[in-house]
């Protein structure tokens, strides 16, 4: 696995690993995830210790929206690159005690076949995460933990209280738009939990700010 570069977001526990593709005339080939490469780069340090367990492929249509969710018992982190299509990654900090509590950042991950690279964003345990898609778009993601029902809670992207402020302004109003006219929603996901609802709830003492 080539990686060229990995960088933090607004949040900084929020990364964006960019690994090459090797392109010619017939198309291209890449090395999408290799153990070794994550454990020993120096560049992906904050990977150490990380074990996937899990691997999805969800494919959406244009103008879904998706989450905001997490679990914990197991905590899971999430890697996630577009395999194909256009996805705009939304991660909300749901840390009690976190300075970023509240706060909300998006990403934008297109793919297209001709690119000379393609994106993971790692999205660690304590976010809650969810996307957006501007064209019918598939994804694959890795995940630290396995599915457990029961333990899983979800904010809703459309709660009120959720501070934008960090976010790129050109996708808060993308997602604004969307979001405020899509039927590509769940009603779990559009009745989710508000963040002071969140902080409020027992169940947010499994997500503890620690420096």
């Amino acid at each position: 696995m080539k990686i060229l570069d990995v960088n933090q977001l607004a949040i900084p526990e929020i990364k964006v690993i960019k690994f090459a593709r090797f392109c010619d005339q017939r198309g291209y080939f890449t090395e999408h995830f290799r153990k070794s490469d994550f454990q020993t780069n120096s560049l992906t340090s904050f990977m150490e210790g990380v074990e996937f367990v899990q691997a999805n492929e969800s494919f959406s249509r244009t103008g879904t929206v998706r989450g905001l969710h997490f679990q914990w018992n197991p905590y899971m982190g999430k890697l996630v690159r577009t395999l194909h299509g256009h996805m705009v990654d939304l991660i909300l900090d749901i840390r009690k005690g976190s300075p970023s509590f509240g706060k909300a950042i998006a990403y934008d991950m297109p793919s297209g076949v001709s690119a000379d690279f393609n994106e993971w964003i790692w999205v660690p345990p304590g976010f809650a995460h969810g996307n957006m898609f501007l064209e019918d778009t598939s994804i694959e993601y890795f995940c630290s933990g396995e599915y457990s029902p029961g333990c899983e809670a979800g904010i809703s992207p459309l709660a009120e209280d959720i501070d934008w402020s960090l976010c790129d302004q050109n996708l808060r109003d993308i997602f604004q738009d969307i979001a405020s006219s899509t039927r590509l929603i769940t009603d779990k996901d559009r009745n989710g939990l508000s963040v002071s609802a969140w902080e409020q709830d027992e169940r947010s003492e499994n997500f503890v700010y620690a420096e």
